[in-house]
C-alpha cells in the first residue's frame, strides 16, 4: 500500500483543554497520538479577581469568576486554527474530546443559558462561573464539613474527612446565603466541564469524575436532603433540583456534534463528542499512568495529583477516592495543591526588582529561566529560607484556604533568587506532604509522573525528584490534557475499546528522565522536617494567626476604601 494511500486511512480526533487563563486545542492521529496541530485561545476576560467587567465593582478578596462566552472563543478560534496548523481535512475528524479545569460551576437556565447573560443579571457576581480558585465559601465549607462529622454522613471519609471551598457545594451555598434571587433563578448548577460538552452536543450530561470528586456524588447518590437542610432549610432540595442530572461515564459518548457546533469548529456535524472530564485525570491515559501505584502530577498554576489503586482506603486530606473516577475497574485517587505556577507567577511579577527583569530580556530568557539559572547552583539550604506554599491556600492535605504563605529567614542580604528557589523548593515540600500521606494510609506511591507546565524546567523537576526520593518520569508531551481528551475521544468514537487500550497506543511518557542525587536528597530530608514543623504549627492549630490576619483584611474592605 502506499503512503498516501495509507494517509488517507488514518483518522483524527480533537482534544481540548480548557485552563485557568486560556484554552488549547490539539489534532491527534487516532493510530498513534501523534499530534499534528494545535493552537490557544487566551480568554479575553481572563479571572475576574479583583473587579467585574460588565459593570467595574469591585469584588470582596478570594472571589474568581470567569465570563462562559470566553470558553466559546476556544470552539470558534482554537479549533478551527489547530486543524489548519495540522493540515487535515476536518472530514476525517472522528471525535472530540474535552476537559476542564475543576470544581468549576456556574448557574444557568433549563437550556443551559449562563445566568450572567439574562437580562438583569449581568452585574451580578454570582451569576458568573466561580473559577475553580474562587475561595470565597471557605465559611460554608466549614459548616459542611462540621454538620457531615456531626452527623457521621458516609461520604466524608471519601474526601479524606473534608470538603474544600473550591468544590460545588460550598459555592452553591455561597450563592444561596449572599443572592437567593441568582440561586432561585438557575435551574442548573453546572460544571464548566458539563456546560461546553451541552454547547457541542445540545444535551447536558455530567461526567462521572468531576461528580465525584467535586459535586460529592458517591455509590449512585448525593447527600441527603436532611444533611443539607441541616445547613440550611432553603438548601435542602439543592442537590435534587439543582444538581442531579444524568451521569456519564469517562470515554462514552455524551452525544453527537450539533450543526451549530459545526459551524463555530468547522468539524463534521454527527462526529462523537465525549463525556466530559478533569484536566488533570484525563492527562493519566496520555502519560501511560493508569495503573495501581502511579502518582501523575499535573504542574501548571497549580498542581494535581491523581493515582488508581485496586484498594479503597481513607488519604488524609485527599480530594476524593471514586470508584472509576480515572479508568474503570479502580479507584481513582485525588490529591493538589491550589498554587504553584500562580505562586512562582505572583512573586515575578509582584517582587522581583526591574533590574532583574531587564537582565533576563537582555540574556534572551524568561524572568523564570534568570532566577532559575542565579538560584541552582547554590548548595541546599545555602539562601537560608524555608517557606509555606499556601498562598492560595491549602488543598492538601490540611484542606483549609484561610491559610496563606510564608518566607522565613530573610535577612538583609536576602536576594530574589533566594526567595524564588525557596518558594520553589516550598511546592516541592508541599507534593512529598502528599505523597507521605498516601503511602502512610497504605495506597503506596511507586512511581512519580509529572506533565504539566513545569516540566519544562529541568530544575525544578530535579528538585522535586531530590525532595520525594524517587525517579521522576515526564509525559512526552506538551499538551498533556488536551491529548487525553483526544484519547477519550477516540474511545468515545469507537475506535478502541476503552481508555486503557487507547491510551497504550495514544499515550507518551518518558521513564526515570530525573534520578535523586543522594547528597541532595539528604539536606533536603533536614528541610523538610523543617518544613514539616512549620506546616504542623500554622496549619494543624497551633497558631491561627493566618486565620485572623485573612477575617481582618476581610473586615477592613467590608468597611470600605476611604473616598
Amino acid at each position: 500500500m502506499s503512503s498516501s494511500e495509507s494517509a488517507a486511512d488514518e483518522t483524527y480526533v480533537i482534544g481540548v483543554d480548557f485552563g485557568t487563563l486560556s484554552g488549547r486545542a490539539v489534532v491527534v492521529r487516532v493510530s498513534d497520538g501523534e499530534e499534528l496541530g494545535s493552537a490557544t485561545f487566551e480568554y479575553p476576560h481572563a479571572v475576574m479577581d479583583t473587579v467585574l467587567a460588565s459593570t467595574g465593582e469591585r469584588l470582596d478578596p478570594e472571589w474568581a469568576l470567569q465570563v462562559p462566552a470566553d470558553y466559546v472563543g476556544v470552539l470558534t478560534t482554537a479549533v478551527p486554527e489547530a486543524v489548519a496548523m495540522a493540515g487535515i481535512d476536518p472530514a476525517f475528524v472522528i471525535g472530540i474530546g474535552t476537559d476542564f479545569t475543576a470544581s468549576t460551576p456556574m448557574p444557568v437556565l433549563a437550556d443551559g443559558t449562563p445566568l450572567n447573560e439574562v437580562a438583569g443579571f449581568e452585574g451580578r457576581p454570582h451569576a458568573y462561573v466561580k473559577l475553580w480558585k474562587h475561595h470565597a465559601a471557605q465559611g460554608q465549607a466549614d459548616r459542611i464539613n462540621a454538620v457531615a462529622a456531626e452527623r457521621g454522613e458516609p461520604w466524608l471519609p471519601r474526601y479524606g474527612g473534608l470538603i474544600s471551598s473550591e468544590w460545588e457545594f460550598a459555592k452553591g451555598l455561597q450563592v444561596l446565603e449572599e443572592d437567593p434571587e441568582v440561586y432561585a433563578r438557575m435551574d442548573h448548577w453546572v460544571e464548566a466541564a458539563d456546560w461546553i460538552v451541552w454547547q457541542l452536543t445540545g444535551r447536558y450530561v455530567r461526567n462521572a469524575c468531576t461528580a465525584g470528586y467535586k459535586g460529592i456524588w458517591q455509590d449512585g447518590a448525593y447527600p441527603s436532603r436532611e444533611c443539607l437542610a441541616a445547613l440550611n432549610p432553603d438548601f435542602a432540595d439543592f442537590a435534587e433540583e439543582k444538581v442531579a442530572h444524568e451521569i456519564g461515564q469517562l470515554g462514552d459518548a455524551a452525544g453527537t456534534l450539533t450543526a451549530q457546533a459545526s459551524a463555530w469548529t468547522g468539524l463534521p456535524e454527527g462526529i462523537a463528542v465525549a463525556v466530559g472530564n478533569v484536566d488533570a485525570h484525563v492527562t493519566a491515559p496520555a502519560a501511560k499512568a493508569v495503573e495501581p501505584g502511579q502518582m501523575l502530577a499535573i504542574m501548571g498554576t497549580s498542581t494535581c495529583h491523581v493515582m488508581n489503586s485496586d484498594a479503597l482506603a481513607e488519604v488524609a486530606g485527599m480530594c476524593g477516592v471514586v470508584d472509576g473516577g480515572i479508568v474503570s475497574g479502580l479507584y481513582g485517587y485525588e490529591a493538589g495543591q491550589s498554587g504553584v505556577g500562580d505562586i512562582f507567577a505572583w512573586y515575578v511579577t509582584n517582587q522581583v526588582p526591574a533590574d532583574y527583569h531587564r537582565a533576563a530580556r537582555e540574556r534572551g530568557l524568561s524572568i523564570h529561566e534568570y532566577l532559575t539559572e542565579l538560584a541552582q547552583d547554590q548548595p541546599v539550604g545555602g539562601h537560608g529560607l524555608l517557606a509555606l506554599d499556601w498562598h492560595s491556600g491549602n488543598r492538601s492535605v490540611l484542606v483549609d484556604h484561610e491559610l496563606s504563605g510564608l518566607v522565613l529567614g530573610m535577612t538583609l542580604a536576602t536576594r530574589p533568587e533566594d526567595i524564588y528557589r525557596a518558594l520553589l523548593e516550598a511546592t516541592a515540600f508541599g507534593t512529598r506532604t502528599i505523597v507521605d500521606a498516601f503511602n502512610a494510609s497504605g495506597i503506596a506511591v511507586r512511581e512519580f509522573i509529572a506533565a504539566g507546565g513545569l516540566i519544562r524546567n529541568p530544575f525544578v523537576m530535579q528538585t522535586y525528584s531530590n525532595v520525594l526520593r524517587m525517579p521522576i518520569s515526564v509525559i512526552a508531551s506538551q499538551q498533556g490534557p488536551a491529548l487525553g481528551s483526544a484519547i477519550h475521544a477516540a474511545v468515545a468514537a469507537g475506535a478502541y475499546a476503552d481508555v486503557r487500550s487507547a491510551g497504550e497506543s495514544m499515550g507518551r511518557v518518558d521513564r526515570n528522565v530525573y534520578t535523586p542525587d543522594d547528597a541532595a536528597a539528604d539536606a533536603y530530608d533536614e528541610l523538610f522536617a523543617e518544613y514539616t514543623r512549620l506546616h504542623d504549627y500554622f496549619g494543624r492549630g497551633g497558631n491561627d494567626v493566618m486565620k485572623r490576619l485573612k477575617a481582618r483584611r476581610r473586615a477592613a474592605w467590608a468597611v470600605g476604601v476611604p473616598a
